[in-house]
């Protein structure tokens, strides 16, 4: 390793083992940190079934609260004041705040009152899922808060071009790109199982339509019910299938329109991995993504994936070569595109193929060295530090190589 060990803080209000794209993520970056040799600490809300502490002198547990209308997910809460008493024993070289609500400003607040450098992340779009919840009149409020929180630290790591312009237009500052990985050893088409495939009531010769995600209405999951009715219009012949894996507030109400889906529940690991490999067209009609990882995890699994030409889609998928995309909103175009990757099986063979042979080049390892060396060039440009390491690394928004 180049970059001489740091002590690093992760702070943010989800981790594994829930599952969503940012605590996955955060799992990815924390085990790799520590695999380069760096101490990390964390710093999140209790999970169910935990106690109200930990021996491990590497993890600080706080309160959470469940966010409204969002089962399974909260805020975390912790005073600035705790944080200033730990890290004034135990002062970390850098923080890397995840999320933005009460325990990431208590740590923003707390990291400048102790001269601490913070690199944060956009992970979540709320000023677009606001209005998926009612709260369209504080998206603009939202949209300030947030600008505000970012402009204090460091860069702020986004994970798509398109995000990135987004957040440009804006008002944010001293963005960076740092992209998102899949590991292709556990998402691989290998682990197709003929079996599972049965009990979803598919053939060899027959199409598994799989969704997996997050049931929230800011997925846009509306559009699956128009998109499987043309599917079947258009190849009636053909036996389809469509399996949804995931959970979330419109569970219920998807169960009750989509009467014929197999209905999965939320799956991590090797199951999760089955079940995507088992597979043959993946469906993401989400709006809402600043990346959306699912997409390459249905790439690397081998599958044709039909998105929106936005986030992770727009950044790894070639159309009409490894995936198939349709224009942000375009419902039509995103029913033709799944429709035409059916009109040919030598179609849907070579996408797939194709997905799978991008999507395993997209490995964690190179994306933990970019995130290390944010947080490097972060450290390294606090007043002092350049100096008494005899250089200076200045952040240049939109890199991931550190400067001398």
């Amino acid at each position: 390793m180049n970059t001489p060990a740091l002590r690093i803080t992760l702070v943010s209000e989800t981790f594994p083992p829930e599952i969503n794209g940012v605590a996955n993520t955060l799992g990815r970056l924390s085990d790799g940190l520590r695999q380069r040799g760096h101490w990390v600490e964390i710093v999140r809300p209790r999970q169910a079934g935990e106690g109200p502490a930990s021996d491990d002198p590497a993890l600080l547990l706080c309160r959470g609260w469940a966010l409204p209308g969002y089962p399974g997910l909260q805020w975390g809460e912790v005073s600035m004041h705790k944080l200033l008493r730990r890290w004034s024993r135990q002062r970390p070289d850098v923080l890397y705040i995840a999320t933005e609500g009460p325990l990431g400003l208590s740590a923003l607040r707390a990291a400048r009152r102790l001269g601490i450098a913070v690199v944060s992340g956009f992970h979540t779009n709320f000023p677009q899922y606001s209005g998926q919840y009612g709260l369209g009149l504080l998206a603009r409020l939202l949209t300030h808060y947030l600008r505000w929180f970012h402009r204090r630290t460091a860069a702020t790591l986004v994970p798509s071009a398109s995000q990135r312009l987004e957040l440009e237009r804006r008002g944010f500052e001293r963005l960076a790109l740092m992209a998102r990985g899949v590991d292709a050893c556990l998402f691989n088409p290998a682990r197709r199982n003929q079996v599972l495939r049965e009990a979803w009531g598919l053939g060899a010769d027959d199409i598994a339509v799989l969704h997996v995600g997050r049931l929230a209405a800011e997925k846009n999951l509306t559009l699956m019910r128009p998109c499987l009715d043309a599917l079947q219009k258009t190849y009636p012949q053909q036996r389809l299938r469509l399996v949804i894996v995931g959970d979330g507030p419109q569970r219920a109400s998807l169960q009750q329109h989509l009467p014929d889906a197999v209905f999965c529940g939320a799956l991590r690991g090797e199951v999760l991995a089955e079940h995507y490999a088992s597979g043959d067209l993946f469906l993401f009609p989400s709006l809402t993504e600043t990346f959306g990882n699912v997409v390459l995890e249905a790439m690397a699994s081998g599958l044709a994936v039909v998105a929106y030409d936005e986030a992770a889609a727009a950044q790894h998928i070639r159309h009409g070569h490894s995936g198939a995309l349709a224009m942000p909103g375009d419902q039509a175009a995103f029913i033709d595109a799944a429709c035409w990757l059916l009109e040919e099986s030598e179609t849907l063979r070579r996408v797939r193929l194709n997905a799978r042979q991008h999507a395993s080049r997209q490995g964690w390892p190179a994306i933990v060295e970019q995130f290390e060396a944010h947080l490097s060039n972060a450290y390294h440009a606090m007043p002092g530090v350049g100096e008494a390491a005899g250089t200076t690394l200045a952040i240049k928004p939109g890199s991931s190589v550190p400067r001398g």
